[in-house]
């Protein structure tokens, strides 16, 4: 146990690369994967639920019919106006986690990276290198940044003409595409692919990176290295010496 929390999901958090137990990074996509969903349900009430609050209390009959024959009742109805408070509180914990597993300082600030690494330590390690995971997270934290912004366009704006001195955004209306929240699905799709099946999405990006020589360094993930194999090697030699 202490081992875990001393070195969480770190082969060596001091080592150059920085490797990271891929177990634990699966564990962990799992249960971030609550946060997509969660927004998921958010999205379809707003889209397919009541629009209208109906007081109970007001319904009477007319004793009057439409031309089909249907019986016409009076209410007192409002327009449903919609609190994403507690949407924007979860949206802002996905994306300290993304930005807190980048780095191994922040690492230490993640509940999900503490448990995700206690769960994991009875199986066996996968050792990957950090740096294409950090392209995965940053796909996150730049979506879920998106949809902060959607949700909270009018303190948005604010913000920015607050800033630039002059109005940059509209504070009364919606300057987002409507298209935006349907990146709540592509996470949910990213993250699925990686807690199940392994398929690391950002990964790939780094790869396709490297491969078009925009990163000079090579991919250590494309090169099935046993890592395993070559800490035992190092602990051999430092015992010999």
């Amino acid at each position: 146990m202490w081992q875990t929390i001393k070195n969480l999901w770190f082969q060596d958090p001091s080592a150059k690369p920085i490797l990271i137990n891929d177990t634990a990074v699966r564990i962990r996509a799992g249960m971030l994967l609550a946060i997509p969903i969660y927004m998921g349900f958010t999205l379809w009430s707003a889209r397919f639920g009541g629009h209208w609050i109906v007081d109970g209390d007001t319904i009477h009959d007319t004793l009057d019919t439409d031309w089909d024959g249907h019986i016409i009742y009076s209410a007192n109805v409002i327009r449903r106006t919609w609190d994403y408070t507690i949407q924007t509180y979860v949206l802002f914990y996905g994306l300290f986690e993304m930005i807190a597993g980048m780095f191994v300082w922040t690492s230490r600030l993640s509940p999900t990276i503490l448990l995700s690494s206690f769960l994991a330590r009875k199986q066996h390690a996968l050792w990957k290198p950090l740096t294409p995971k950090r392209y995965a997270w940053s796909l996150g934290a730049f979506m879920i940044a998106l949809c902060l912004i959607f949700f909270n366009p009018s303190t948005f704006a604010d913000w920015v003409n607050a800033i630039a001195g002059r109005t940059l955004l509209p504070d009364t209306s919606q300057y987002l595409s409507y298209w935006i929240p349907s990146l709540v699905f592509v996470c949910v799709a990213f993250m699925w692919l990686e807690a199940v099946l392994g398929f690391c999405v950002g990964c790939k990006i780094h790869w396709l990176l490297v491969k078009l020589g925009v990163h000079k360094e090579e991919c250590l993930a494309c090169n099935n290295i046993d890592w395993d194999e070559i800490a035992r090697r190092k602990a051999e030699q430092a015992g010999n010496g």
